[in-house]
């Protein structure tokens, strides 16, 4: 069952009610779409239409209601067409009321409500997302729109680009794109993922009919326990009659190897398996390359063959991550969880844990039950302080369970002793000062509510100068939801949820090490006109806002310390700030000796090289930059692809290219490189689904980037050389994934959605030509234009039959990806 909590302590003052049958209530029913871009100098614009039609015995009245909808940014406001109006109500809240002169909508008809974009609208993102409809006359009654369609784009108008820019991907170009790698028979499959260090093969195999006997040393319990569940789903247990193989693990030393994850493996005749770690973690890595020289499973199949090999392995970077946000969209704890065992498969080993953001606080705090009660739940209310309003589409409801939903204490701890049995380290992250909304409100409503009680501590953890009159917006569309560097409440604050956290650490016996304390994005404006903050800068000479940021961090990293814990951050932690928007970032010498940890995303122009000169300057560096790294980014331009792309598109191939070191590394810089980080974001994560698309196979690449050696093709100073070697390790990374990785992953689990690709497609000589990404997958096609099924015909070659062919590639469990379509005359 999904335990997470859905407000267990809202404040008594909440009067949100909802219609019991709210479907059958529904007075519209809503379609979105474009109707065009736009493009003139010097901005383009899109213009859209939200068509609303009221239901049977339905009328929408001339005045006294607002439609509500989220969308990502950049919808123009004021008066429409029509006597409407649209307003924006909060970060990504927008509602459409009617103005003066507005005749309503009788039952039956349809009313077209027409409004821009600034910018062009490229990516559906930006759609109305969770729609509801309120009347003035009941304020804090919803009614959801569930009968709502998004129309994606298809007409030439509503597909208008610059030259050059966001082109579509078409099914000719993926055929060209996938030509670029080779595929390969089963037997040239590289055997080990991700690429290992060094493997030895041997001449033999070693037969094995039933389970090994595992024979382990001390402190391998969970290894040993994995030993045995990997080998139980394809085997039988040994029996007294028979002799099993040794599968022997043991904590010894990997010659050669410093890195506590180096192991060796050997797959012997003589003497069975043997898997030696320098430490736990390097036995546990060892057995997941165990587990990829299995076979795949086979129904009936009781026996097999392993080869004989020898592998010395360790990991290219000590910092292997995943960056998974919860506090856009929450996940509950299974998912969590799901995604620790795929993260420990593939030998990532650092979970960076996006507990908090502007529109959710996800961690249960003691002593603060409003930063769940309140900033955990967000929903419609027409009083303010009682939750935070929608966003992301999460519509009215409170208990919508990825607008709404935290982790107790008792789950975080189940979570952190779940992560260390994998060896993978979690790495809470609670956002300052900006992107702080959720903190900042529940902490206000916490003032408000001990004022009203009479109580003298109600402003002990206030974040908020209620006399600041800064002038400022964040990315995410906000003016209110930054922390005060000019108020020592929030020192308190910040103090009490590091000591929390830490305490749960503690308990689960994996003590906090480092935290990641935000740092991004603090937008120019903040705490410039806040009497506070003006009073501190005085007290403590700070001649500047950049000064005051310097002095926050300071305070911050004092706490940190006295908790026995060291800061992580965006990169701006070590940046000096300026009073430019948009300024190429300068690196902040004041942070440079104190251990910070820099996550760089920012490597968009003008900043390309900030990564690498503050290694230099001596500021430890996770490369996580969002050209390359960041996996909420949309795949393509195409607009039935999920994601966003304000940092580009990142397609498979994207990661996989992306080589982490520089030439302007110094030696010592070049130490500073700790490893990478995927980041997903979940601004467009509603389901689990969505969020194994975004994720996977995207995810494998970042894990042969970090795992795997410095690859050849990128030391080869012939550039025709490099080509040559590129594509043979490009063909084995795709060919191996689409073999034998995805379809483990199909057979063993069958609850990873991940992308499948739409195939590649061409015409030569009157014949279609069919091509994936992923060599492996079953590829099935129709002729008569219908998506293809599980029961379509298999493309097994060349295609002669005329007409509008589709084609789609399928999984071992007969999951269809994307279709392509291509006529043929």
């Amino acid at each position: 069952m999904m335990r997470y909590h859905l407000a267990a302590c809202v404040l008594a003052l909440s009067t949100l009610t909802f219609p019991v049958h709210a479907a059958q209530r529904e007075p519209l029913k809503m379609r979105w779409e474009v109707l065009r871009n736009e493009l003139a100098q010097p901005r383009s614009r899109t213009k859209a239409r939200i068509s609303i039609t009221a239901l049977k015995g339905k009328a929408l009245p001339a005045q006294g209601w607002s439609l509500y909808f989220n969308t990502a940014y950049g919808i123009v406001t004021g008066q429409l067409d029509g006597q409407l109006t649209m307003e924006k109500v909060s970060g990504g809240l927008y509602r459409v009321r009617p103005a003066a002169g507005f005749k309503g909508l009788n039952a039956g008809r349809t009313l077209h409500v027409d409004y821009y974009f600034s910018g062009l609208l490229i990516k559906m993102e930006r759609a109305p997302a969770g729609p509801y409809l309120v009347y003035d006359a009941e304020p804090d009654v919803a009614h959801v729109i569930g009968d709502y369609q998004m129309l994606l784009p298809t007409r030439s108008a509503q597909l208008q680009r610059p030259a050059g820019e966001h082109e579509l991907v078409t099914p000719q170009q993926t055929y060209r794109n996938n030509a670029g790698a080779d595929v390969l028979p089963a037997a040239a499959l590289p055997l080990v993922f991700p690429t290992p260090l060094a493997l030895k093969p041997g001449a033999g195999r070693v037969h094995l009919a039933r389970a090994p006997q595992v024979i382990s040393g001390p402190g391998l319990k969970y290894e040993t326990a994995l030993a045995r569940a990997l080998f139980a789903r394809y085997l039988p247990q040994g029996d007294a009659s028979r002799t099993p193989v040794p599968l022997r693990l043991r904590i010894g030393v990997v010659d050669g190897q410093r890195s506590p994850e180096a192991y060796e493996l050997s797959i012997s005749a003589d003497d069975g398996i043997s898997i030696t770690g320098n430490s736990a973690a390097g036995v546990a890595r060892g057995l997941q390359s165990l587990h990829d020289l299995l076979p795949l499973p086979t129904p009936g199949e009781a026996q097999f063959d392993l080869p004989e090999l020898s592998v010395t392995d360790a990991p290219r970077f000590a910092y292997r991550g995943f960056q998974l946000d919860v506090a856009r969209n929450f996940q509950p704890k299974e998912v969590v969880m799901k995604t620790l065992d795929l993260m420990a498969t593939y030998k990532l080993n650092k979970l960076h844990f996006h507990l908090t953001d502007d529109e959710g606080w996800r961690l249960e705090i003691g002593g603060l039950p409003e930063l769940t009660s309140i900033g955990a739940v967000r929903g419609h209310s027409a009083l303010e302080g009682v939750r935070l309003p929608p966003a992301y589409g999460s519509g009215p409801r409170i208990n919508d369970p990825h607008g709404s939903g935290y982790y107790t204490r008792a789950d975080y701890i189940e979570i952190l002793r779940y992560a260390a049995a994998r060896h993978i380290e979690v790495i809470p992250e609670v956002e300052m000062p900006g992107h702080a909304r959720a903190a900042v409100k529940s902490m206000e409503a916490r003032y408000h509510h001990m004022t009203a009680a009479g109580d003298k501590d109600a402003a002990q953890f206030l974040l908020t100068d209620f006399d600041d009159r800064s002038v400022y917006r964040s990315p995410q569309q906000y003016n209110d939801h930054v922390i005060n560097a000019g108020l020592e409440s929030s020192y308190a604050f910040i103090d009490h949820v590091v000591g929390q956290i830490a305490a749960m650490h503690r308990e689960a016996g994996v003590p906090l090490t480092t935290m990641h304390v935000g740092g991004d994005e603090l937008p120019l404006g903040a705490w410039e006109r806040s009497p506070a903050s003006q009073a501190l800068m005085r007290r403590e000479q700070l001649a500047s806002i950049a000064d005051l940021w310097d002095y926050f961090y300071d305070r911050v990293d004092g706490i940190l310390r006295k908790h026995g814990v060291t800061a992580s951050g965006w990169e701006e932690l070590g940046a000096r700030r300026t009073a430019k928007e948009d300024a190429p970032l300068s690196v902040n010498p004041r942070f440079a000796q104190r251990g910070f940890s820099l996550y760089v995303w920012n490597n968009t122009p003008g900043n390309e090289d900030f990564a690498y000169r503050a290694a230099n300057a001596g500021y430890d560096i996770v490369l996580a930059p969002v050209t390359n790294m960041y996996l909420d980014m949309a795949t393509n331009a195409n607009p039935e692809e999920p994601g966003v792309n304000w940092g580009g598109y990142v397609e498979l191939e994207t990661v996989y290219n992306f080589q982490p070191m520089s030439a302007q590394l110094t030696e010592a810089g070049r130490k500073r490189i700790r490893g990478v980080e995927a980041t997903l974001f979940s601004e467009t994560v509603r389901t689990t689904s969505q969020l194994d698309y975004l994720m996977m196979p995207r995810l494998l690449a970042v894990a042969e980037r970090a795992w795997a050696p410095d690859p050849d093709w990128a030391q080869a100073g012939d550039a025709a050389r490099a080509a040559a070697l590129r594509r043979a390790a490009w063909s084995g990374f795709v060919n191996v994934l689409g073999q034998r990785v995805l379809p483990r992953l199909d057979l063993e689990r069958g609850d990873v959605a991940y992308r499948i690709a739409p195939p590649g497609m061409v015409v030569e000589g009157g014949k279609v030509l069919v091509n994936h990404v992923l060599p492996g997958l079953t590829l099935r096609y129709t002729t008569d234009g219908s998506a293809p099924t599980a029961r379509s015909k298999p493309v097994t070659g060349l295609i002669a039959a005329k007409g509008t062919i589709s084609a789609a590639a399928f999984d071992r469990t007969g999951r269809a990806g994307m279709v392509a379509r291509i006529i043929n005359r």
